[in-house]
């Protein structure tokens, strides 16, 4: 398989930041490209693999897109490596600000996700503006993760809006990696 080509690439890239399937229209609108040059792309990338149409004219990313976009493949054992808990001293420890500890952590995916849900949004703020969260998430080694929760930053949200993108990137990727860990998860 060759390269692909760099507006293959930003068609990639748009199915993967949706995160669900997306029609033609709106993948052409984002790309600036008109329908009939999408749709011959969508056509091409389906055939080798990339992308995998879910209902009429619905499209998502395949693990291979995935791969073409430079995500690690996530089998069996890297799925239970990344929901494996870290030892306490390399736990996520949840601050308010500079010098303000909350006495709240997290040693895994799975604690991570739960203490996003209470911890105090002010908290989220701060971790997130620095980019905190994603940094711990790929220490973890869930580099696409890691990505998501960069492009959530990058949206500069706030309050509970900022709590809920996380919470729901979180809850995906979760899910996604149990299925994954058990050998139940489709490769797209």
């Amino acid at each position: 398989m060759g390269e692909l080509r760099k507006t293959k690439i930003d068609l990639l890239e748009i199915l993967w930041r949706a995160g669900k399937p997306i029609n033609v229209r709106d993948i052409a609108k984002k790309a600036n490209l008109k329908m009939r040059s999408v749709n011959m792309h969508l056509i091409n990338m389906r055939r080798s693999g990339h992308v995998s149409s879910v209902g009429s004219g619905l499209y998502i990313i395949t693990d291979l897109g995935k791969k073409a976009l430079g995500f690690p493949e996530i089998d069996v054992e890297k799925a239970r490596k990344i929901l494996s808990p870290v030892p306490q001293e390399k736990a996520f420890k949840f601050y308010k600000g500079i010098n303000e500890p909350l006495e709240v952590s997290s040693s895994s995916l799975k604690d991570f996700l739960e203490k996003i849900k209470e911890v105090d949004v002010k908290s989220i703020e701060f971790h997130a503006s620095r980019g905190d969260f994603e940094l711990w998430i790929h220490f973890l080694g869930d580099v696409e993760l890691a990505k998501r929760l960069r492009i959530i930053r990058e949206l500069n949200l706030s309050g509970e809006e900022l709590r809920d993108e996380i919470y729901s990137a979180l809850k995906s990727r979760y899910e996604y990696l149990e299925k994954t860990s058990a050998g139940t998860a489709s490769t797209n």
